[in-house]
């Protein structure tokens, strides 16, 4: 491809970046103990280097009890001693800077772990200093909770605190009391406690559930809150604003027009959020992700589409099929049997050829997929036990409920990165902390590595790309086949330059019958996941799952 000319824009590092996210846990442990660490992401960063990625997004690493593997913190500037310690996260900083990579550190700020020193102080005495870091209400009359908020992992919103005979407000676990962020205090904290791991070189944060910061609780307004750009906007002034580092925000409930608050450079608040409607299109309007629809390529293709056409020239996409909360993506998307390998390469064509950041899951490179457990109690995920009890509770069937699990339960993207052939995938000597998907002996990247066709050396391919395309980075989408049930085709256009990039969704072979100017066009085939085309004609045939990009 060209060299790179960049159109004029407010150009970033992170905009031709490409992320790499870590699942501690599951990715290497270097000590035997079933958990995965710091010294075995250390020990695997040469690994990265060679994929080619430019950050790490490390899942949480911080002190925690592990009610809800990480994401409840007891001390943000110590680290969980089945991880390491604050000097291995600072080796792994140093050592992952050696080879260009930067570390994205998970930053949890809706809520802390009720083992946090101001929690245990808050829930104290009614009239301790850090009662106000998080919100309490008296009980109804009748002793019952102040309203009938749910919490998502189930159950109520509120837990109820016999010492001081108050409740306090947890959208997620109940040991995952919120904080109170009108609370002047509680944002003086979070910014020093974030400056303190600037200081140390990170490369900036991905923000959990960061849109319900500002929720109004007494109005029942969970997300977008009327406080919530204003405080992001204030601790961009407080903290990373003034460094060169990348901020991306989880909002679940982000539209285009909310996005733009929160990634417009002018408003100065963050580098880009994760949307998650291309996500939620396949679950059930009432009973959500336990109870899945089908996938839908002409709306997701109408998603992705609003997507990079709203965000075209105000604010920045992230781009990605899978994360530690989502299942995989060849299982999800794909074709985890017959046509997993060629439709995994299909799935990172689609995604790293659109303009935005792309995300990688551990294990997406070498095309991981769901799995199977045959029993409930071989799962861990507190979000998939919590609802499959309250669900079988009420009535629904336990086939039910464990094929919603199967579709789309969390412990998917947890079980145990898959190194090689030998005994526990080479994840660890000692008993891993979750079984291991079965397939790991055929599925592994030693395998992949060996292999000059593999699934990571597409990924390879496409991370390379995206280093050296201008047209890739800046390029505007126009889509293509709106209509198609089954192919998933766009142009990229940069000046002069253009790039028609097609993907099939299908396990059958398919015409490709594009508009009747592209129908012949002749230029570069920049990747592949069959044989190379440079052209195409007439009524060009595509193989099972096919993806080409041509720059004509």
């Amino acid at each position: 491809m060209p060299d790179q000319t960049y159109p004029d824009t407010n150009t970033q590092w992170w905009h031709n970046s490409v992320v790499y996210q870590i699942y501690p846990r599951s990715f290497c442990d270097a000590n035997g103990d079933g958990i995965g660490d710091l010294t075995g992401i250390i020990h695997k960063l040469d690994y990265l280097q060679k994929l080619g990625i430019d950050l790490i997004w490390l899942s949480p690493v911080y002190k925690s009890p592990m009610d809800d593997n990480g994401y409840d913190i007891s001390d943000y500037q110590d680290i969980a001693s089945e991880f390491g310690t604050l000097a291995d996260m600072e080796t792994l900083i140093s050592e992952a800077a050696k080879r260009n990579i930067r570390i994205l550190m998970d930053l949890v700020v809706n809520h802390t772990s009720d083992e946090h020193p101001w929690f245990i102080a808050a829930r104290s005495s009614r009239d301790n200093p850090y009662r106000d870091y998080y919100i309490w209400r008296a009980p109804l009359a009748d002793g019952s909770p102040p309203d009938d908020q749910r919490s998502f992992f189930g159950g109520s919103a509120w837990e109820w605190d016999p010492t001081t005979e108050a409740y306090y407000y947890h959208l997620f676990s109940k040991r995952q009391p919120d904080l109170n962020w009108e609370n002047p205090a509680v944002q003086q904290e979070v910014h020093q406690m974030m400056n303190w791991w600037l200081d140390k070189g990170i490369g900036g944060f991905r923000m959990d559930v960061i849109d319900l910061i500002g929720k109004q609780v007494d109005q029942k307004i969970i997300t977008n809150g009327p406080r919530l750009h204003p405080l992001l906007q204030d601790m961009h002034q407080a903290s990373f604003g003034s460094r060169n580092v990348l901020t991306v925000g989880e909002t679940w409930s982000a539209t285009p027009e909310i996005a733009k608050l929160y990634s417009d450079p002018a408003r100065k608040e963050l580098s880009m959020i994760f949307q998650f409607e291309h996500i939620t299109q396949t679950w059930d309007p009432v009973h959500g992700k336990w109870k899945p629809r089908p996938f839908d390529l002409v709306e997701f293709k109408r998603i992705i589409g609003k997507w990079q056409t709203e965000l075209a020239d105000c604010g920045w996409n992230s781009l990605f099929w899978n994360n530690h909360d989502l299942p995989r993506a060849v299982s999800k998307y794909g074709d985890p049997g017959k046509y997993r390998v060629a439709s995994a390469k299909m799935l990172a064509t689609a995604l790293h050829c659109l303009k935005g950041t792309p995300y990688i899951y551990q294990g997406e490179e070498i095309g991981m997929t769901n799995v199977r457990f045959d029993s409930i109690d071989d799962y861990q995920d507190i979000e998939s036990l919590n609802h499959y009890h309250e669900r079988i509770a009420a009535g629904v069937p336990h086939e039910e409920m464990m094929e919603g699990i199967y579709a789309n339960g969390r412990d998917n993207a947890r079980t145990p990165m898959q190194w090689n052939h030998q005994a526990n995938a080479g994840f660890t000597t000692g008993t891993p902390w979750l079984k291991l998907n079965p397939n790991y002996p055929q599925i592994n990247a030693e395998a992949a590595l060996a292999d000059p066709d593999s699934i990571f050396y597409h990924y390879q391919q496409l991370i390379r790309l995206r280093k050296t395309s201008a047209l890739l980075t800046y390029g505007d989408y126009q889509p293509l086949l709106e209509d198609h049930p089954q192919i998933f085709a766009y142009l990229r256009h940069l000046g002069e330059q253009r790039l028609l990039v097609v993907n099939s969704f299908s396990a059958q072979p398919i015409e490709l019958n594009l508009p009747r100017e592209l129908n012949t066009i002749k230029g570069k085939g920049i990747i592949s996941n069959y044989t190379i085309r440079h052209d195409l004609e007439n009524k060009t045939r595509l193989a099972p799952y096919e993806s080409f990009a041509i720059e004509f």
